[in-house]
């Protein structure tokens, strides 16, 4: 057996047959640690003591902002690898997470909305934070606009990863936006460099959920993925055996 490499799931007809078999994993991975998270969000951790409960749409809200921020990075560097290799399943993958990434900056939008009424009293307001994130759920759209407006799907390709990689600009912009300007938005809820500001079950069921999200994602891309390589490599040999072939 050949030894496994970088790039041994680099081939199309690999990494289809690979995604098959992870992506039912991470979708049971996703469904029992969202469930524990909420669970211990919603019916341990104790109630704040400044927003009662109302807090508790930090489980979902925290989370989905993380990965909106971390899947538009991921997509912009799988969208530049294969504009700048012509490595067509880099910019399958690239396009396999824009759709995902655009769902969490939604949920990371709705969820602030339902947390910011009775926190702030408005649904919306023009802050800094969450401006610059809807302007990220705007990039998230233009991209998957962009390389489907385009027939050539390499010259789509291309286009995307030019839109992706400008629009990483706003990325640091959305998550330093509230220590650059004064925002009603509070500050980070987990810092690398500070102790927690939460109850241990707090963090637990806000790392739960954040690691649900991330299997989540995993899951909904290696399956989005496998349907963007059957449709480019619809007239190769490998893709029309299967299920046929022994």
């Amino acid at each position: 057996m050949n030894a496994l490499t970088l790039f041994t799931f680099a081939a199309p007809s690999r990494f289809y047959r690979l995604a098959g078999a992870v992506a039912p994993w991470c979708y049971a991975v996703a469904s029992v640690l969202a469930l524990a998270g909420l669970f211990i969000g919603f019916f341990v951790a104790p109630t704040d003591a400044t927003q009662g409960n109302a807090y508790r749409i930090i489980f979902i809200h925290v989370p989905a902002a993380w990965m909106s921020l971390i899947l538009y990075l991921v997509m912009a560097a799988w969208a530049v690898v294969g504009w700048a290799f012509n490595a067509r399943l880099a910019s399958m993958v690239a396009r396999a997470i824009a759709p995902t990434g655009a769902l969490f900056t939604f949920l990371a939008l709705w969820t602030g909305a339902l947390w910011g009424k009775p926190t702030w009293g408005a649904w919306w307001v023009w802050d800094a934070r969450l401006t610059s994130e809807l302007i990220l759920l705007f990039l998230y759209l233009g991209y998957m606009a962009l390389v489907s407006a385009v027939e050539d799907m390499r010259r789509g390709d291309e286009a995307g990863a030019l839109l992706a990689l400008v629009g990483v600009i706003n990325v640091p912009i959305v998550y330093l936006s509230v220590r650059w300007w004064n925002t009603l938005h509070q500050g980070a809820t987990i810092s690398m460099t500070e102790a927690p500001k939460m109850a241990d079950t707090m963090l637990t069921a806000l790392l739960l959920m954040g690691i649900a999200f991330w299997a989540y994602a995993f899951a909904v891309v290696f399956v989005r993925t496998r349907a963007h390589i059957l449709e480019r490599e619809r007239d190769s040999a490998w893709v029309q055996c299967l299920g046929s072939c022994p």
